[in-house]
């Protein structure tokens, strides 16, 4: 039984959304600006840059073959192997329950300031809570994310409203000392610092594998994609350069929940708001790992490269039920077991792998000029280019530190 053509445009752009900013600026944006300093919003917009051909990547392929376990399907159309098509699924699900199990016990830390409660009282109910709600259907469950995502937006420009005064009185001369390289080392600052804000951005590479849920796929996953960055990007940049000139850099590295902090000093009100608003976030981000993660499985059960079980679709919700309930099963093992330190690291290297592999596989298919529908949008073969060089680059980087 196929999955169901239910995602709209806007959904499909709040599911992005919702997975992009997820927990990633609420947290990260103290991180950053404890290297990057008062440079961090150059930061980020250079972390924009650098996964902007990514996205691109993403673009094509997904309009080329709209369907689930994108990456997996993508690699084997570029090379006819299915065993290494199936060890990229693999790692696209290791992804989706690494980062849920990162984000459950980081939602554990933020619940911790509000009740006392035991770790394993508190992962085991809300892992049940999310796949039941995953299980219930794609609209319902992208419903859910799309309304949290509204939230945790409405945090960003909470802080984005009480911090509008600062915008016009940005020190513009920083900025043009360092377009000048007048100071080698604020550079250094400013790619350390889009290092850690690269994955900020992690996440639009997700919205392609709920393609087979997407109304008119071939238009409508491209452009979603490049929204949600464009989006994302803006909401970055204005709030980084809000936070740089309310809270010295340091006080904002020291801080385990920045943006709460930034909120108290600008309105002058509880910090507890904004802290409720990221844990709806970081909720919402497991949400969506469970979904992506279960509709890989799905996918590559569909290619018969895993057990017929995993794709079975349930008559009443439409969803694979069976492959939901193992992804579920495995997030709460990881998540219960490993440090958050090595889910977060184990997650970040996988995706930076993923990122350049696709760019290799579109670099294949182009060059061996595979049939396309005329809906497909197209882009320079020179973009996955700069994109395989990039990326590898930050793969070495990370294995070399």
């Amino acid at each position: 039984m196929p999955l169901k053509r239910t995602i709209t445009l806007p959904l499909l752009v709040l599911y992005g959304l919702g997975n992009i900013l997820g927990a990633g600026i609420y947290v990260l944006i103290g991180k950053v600006s404890g290297v990057a300093g008062l440079l961090t919003p150059l930061s980020f917009f250079v972390a924009s840059l650098l996964v902007v051909t990514t996205a691109f990547t993403y673009s094509e392929l997904s309009s080329r073959y709209p369907v689930s376990a994108g990456e997996a399907v993508y690699l084997f159309k570029a090379f006819g192997n299915k065993y290494s098509a199936l060890i990229i699924g693999l790692m696209i699900t290791a992804t989706g329950v690494l980062s849920a199990s990162t984000i459950t016990v980081g939602f554990v830390g933020y619940l911790q300031i509000f009740i006392d409660i035991n770790k394993y009282l508190a992962i085991i109910p809300i892992l049940l809570l999310l796949s039941a709600l995953a299980i219930w259907g794609i609209k319902q469950s992208i419903q859910a994310a799309a309304l949290l995502t509204l939230i945790e937006i409405s945090g960003l420009l909470i802080i984005i409203w009480f911090g509008r005064d600062y915008l016009p009185n940005i020190d513009t001369q920083i900025y043009i000392n360092a377009f000048a390289f007048n100071d080698a080392a604020l550079w250094v600052g400013v790619f350390a610092g889009a290092f850690l804000a690269f994955y900020a951005f992690i996440g639009f590479e997700d919205m392609v594998n709920v393609a087979e849920e997407v109304k008119n796929p071939e238009k409508n996953m491209p452009r979603a994609i490049l929204l949600s960055l464009a989006i994302a990007t803006i909401i970055y940049t204005l709030v980084s350069l809000i936070a740089i000139n309310t809270i010295a850099p340091q006080t904002l590295a020291e801080h385990d929940a920045p943006l709460a902090l930034i909120y108290q000093q600008l309105s002058g009100f509880s910090p507890s708001l904004i802290a409720g608003i990221g844990m709806l976030a970081i909720i919402n981000g497991a949400l969506i790992q469970i979904i992506m993660a279960s509709r890989v499985l799905y996918g590559m059960s569909r290619q018969n490269w895993l057990p017929e079980i995993l794709s079975r679709v349930n008559t009443t919700t439409g969803t694979p039920i069976y492959a939901t309930i193992l992804t579920t099963l495995v997030i709460a093992i990881l998540a219960l077991w490993l440090p958050i330190i090595t889910l977060a690291e184990l997650t970040s290297l996988f995706i930076l792998i993923i990122f350049s592999l696709m760019h290799l596989a579109l670099i294949s298919i182009k060059t061996n000029k595979q049939s396309v529908s005329l809906n497909v949008r197209q882009y320079h073969i020179v973009i996955p280019i700069v994109g395989l060089v990039t990326n590898t680059g930050f793969v070495l980087f990370y294995l070399i530190s």
